[in-house]
């Protein structure tokens, strides 16, 4: 029998959830294999033995390298994961990470907005991640965004902050976005981070439950099928 092949997925708090990300790796045969750098566990040397790795999103900024070590070992083991060609995705934090380490500059919104909630993203033409005729509504917790990095691709672009999705190289990509929230975190996250939702921009909780009972639906979709590309490449 063969034995099932192996995600690393990078977490940043103790009691963060991988949610609709991990359900769908499962039920594709994956093992996940879960490390906390923040915690002080390190990231492996080289990718052998994985089929990819995701970098999740967590409260701390991808500029917090001087006072988290955790940040700065993510930011030095990033080049050896995209070195390594396996599947790199990071998703919030996790593409914002992806972006510095490729020398991109993470920044605040210019009129200090957060971008807290359900918002649209317009898919850019002649990509294949997203359906190119119609928005897609997907789940945000950020207050800062990302330059697009020297040579990556933009695939999605919002409103408020420009930069929603991109792809580096054949199979690395960024989503500022959070595909993994279903309904079970986005309750944890409306109770644990509710002082966030008077931030400048946030969309009150009773919105955002009326939003995800909308709008999770067609972001479940769209999850199976990106997982299917993302892990083709």
């Amino acid at each position: 029998m063969s034995k099932a092949p192996r995600l690393l997925l990078v977490m940043q708090t103790e009691d963060a959830s991988a949610g609709r990300c991990a359900r769908q790796l499962r039920e594709r045969g994956y093992q996940l294999e879960f490390r906390y750098p923040q915690r002080g566990e390190s990231l492996p040397a080289g990718m052998d033995g994985y089929a990819g790795a995701i970098v999740f999103g967590g409260p701390m900024s991808a500029n917090d390298d001087g006072k988290l070590p955790g940040i700065r070992a993510q930011l030095d083991w990033i080049p050896t994961a995209l070195d390594s060609g396996r599947p790199f995705l990071g998703i919030c934090l996790g593409a914002q990470l992806l972006a510095r380490a490729l020398g991109a500059t993470i920044k605040p919104h210019p009129a200090g907005l957060a971008e807290i909630g359900y918002f649209p993203i317009q898919p850019v033409a002649g990509q294949t991640v997203f359906n190119a005729n119609a928005l897609l509504h997907v789940y945000h917790w950020h207050r800062e965004g990302f330059d697009l990095p020297h040579g990556a691709e933009l695939l999605a672009t919002g409103d408020r902050f420009p930069h929603q999705a991109y792809r580096y190289g054949a199979n690395a990509f960024g989503v500022q976005f959070h595909p993994e929230v279903q309904q079970k975190i986005l309750e944890t996250w409306l109770t644990e981070g509710a002082h966030d939702l008077t931030a400048p921009g946030a969309q009150s909780a009773a919105k955002q439950r009326d939003l995800h009972v909308r709008h999770d639906l067609a972001l479940d979709q769209w999850c199976e099928g990106f997982l299917d590309e993302w892990l083709r490449n």
